[in-house]
């Protein structure tokens, strides 16, 4: 019975692990950027679009695909990093071990 109490205790530690690293992720802010800055944007932790900055010289009506083509860009960098960013979190609280079901 004893090993069972502190099967629950570890269970609890590792949720409330767990909720501290999901707000640590939703506060966190990550940048992407493509063609040399010209245009990024800033994701949420969970992949929220939170910001898009655009370079005054990509406003030209003949260049709208080349802007719509790199805010796509900028997306996929920023939550190429975000998603990196998550999985680092999951293997410090888990201690690198997969466990099936637990995910970010």
């Amino acid at each position: 019975m004893k090993n069972l109490s502190g099967l629950m205790k570890q269970a609890s530690q590792m949720q409330a692990k767990m909720q501290a690293m999901q707000a640590k992720l939703e506060s966190a802010e990550i940048e992407g950027a493509a063609g040399a800055g010209l245009v990024t944007l800033t994701l949420s932790g969970k992949g929220e679009l939170k910001r898009i900055k655009i370079d005054p010289k990509l406003l030209d009506p003949g260049e709208t695909e080349m802007l719509e083509d790199l805010i796509v860009a900028a997306h996929q960098d920023a939550k190429r990093k975000s998603e990196a960013i998550a999985e680092a979190e999951m293997k410090s609280l888990t201690g690198g071990i997969n466990i099936p079901g637990l995910s970010f």
